[in-house]
């Protein structure tokens, strides 16, 4: 058996375990994996044209409090430095206002990005640190299903010393970046007489990276908008289990120098993502 083989075995063996520790708790969540055909992280082609698996688990700890658990690995050989895990904690909420139209839902979270094959301890460490808030407004613009969304994001490298950290290194991973959705659900008949609507949820955002590249060995250091992406997804339910594919596009509009994609690079990528929720 492969290396890589071994380490989803692993993986899904451990994710289990957590479930059935976490249920005999009564704490609920959702477990599951993403298959992508290529794994585009804010803008970035992490593992070239490769394929990846993402295996997760997220925990909803009451009174607002949840931690999620993902992991990300190429299927392919060659980017064993790249493999990453990210551990989060989060809370979210809902702040009311006088005036409906601008209730708020809100998520803060704290990420830790851990590469495995280095150290946070080490000169030469690619771990990151994160901070983020994302803002949803569900009644601003009157039509439902049709929600604006808003994240700032603030990354830096775990270790000051390490080449992620400074801008005179191999890169620099230490800056903002403002991402700007608009989601739509949009309903439409079922596909099968069992499911009598079916939901489309159109996905669009469009980012500005303030010098953040957040890969190892990365040096993407534009203060930009950089890239833009649509895409559309929809679930189907499996009984206990629900089916997710997707299909998305980025508008690339800035150089990145590490990958050789240009303004005129485009990607497109589809995924298929299978989650169980207890």
């Amino acid at each position: 058996m492969s290396r890589m083989k071994k380490a989803i075995l692993l993986t899904i063996v451990i994710m289990m375990s957590l479930v059935g520790i976490v249920q005999a708790q009564d704490i609920h969540g959702a477990i599951g994996i993403e298959y992508s055909t290529k794994y585009v992280w804010r803008g970035f082609t992490v593992y070239g044209q490769k394929s990846a698996i993402h295996p997760f688990i997220d925990l909803d700890l009451g009174n607002g409090f949840g931690i999620n658990t993902t992991a990300h690995r190429a299927n392919a050989s060659g980017y064993e430095n790249g493999e990453r895990w990210d551990y989060t904690l989060y809370y979210k909420g809902l702040a009311d206002a006088a005036d409906d139209a601008f209730d708020t839902q809100y998520m803060i979270g704290y990420r830790y990005y851990n590469y495995p094959d280095s150290s946070s301890h080490e000169s030469s460490s690619a771990d990151l640190q994160e901070l983020h808030a994302l803002l949803s407004w569900p009644n601003l613009l009157g039509v439902d299903g049709l929600v604006p969304r808003y994240c700032l994001v603030k990354l830096w490298g775990s270790n000051n010393d390490s080449p992620v950290s400074s801008a005179s290194g191999a890169g620099t991973a230490s800056g903002f970046a403002h991402i700007f959705m608009l989601d739509y659900a949009m309903v439409c008949p079922g596909l099968t007489s069992d499911t009598p609507e079916q939901v489309l949820n159109f996905h669009t955002e469009l980012v500005f990276n303030d010098g953040v590249d957040p890969r190892p060995g990365g040096n993407y250091a534009s203060s930009d908008w950089t890239n833009a992406v649509i895409g559309v997804s929809t679930d189907f339910d499996c009984g206990g289990m629900t089916l997710t594919p997707g299909l998305f596009y980025q508008l690339t509009m800035e150089d990145d120098p590490t990958t050789g994609v240009s303004p005129d690079h485009d990607i497109l990528w589809g995924s298929v993502t299978i989650t169980h929720k207890f």
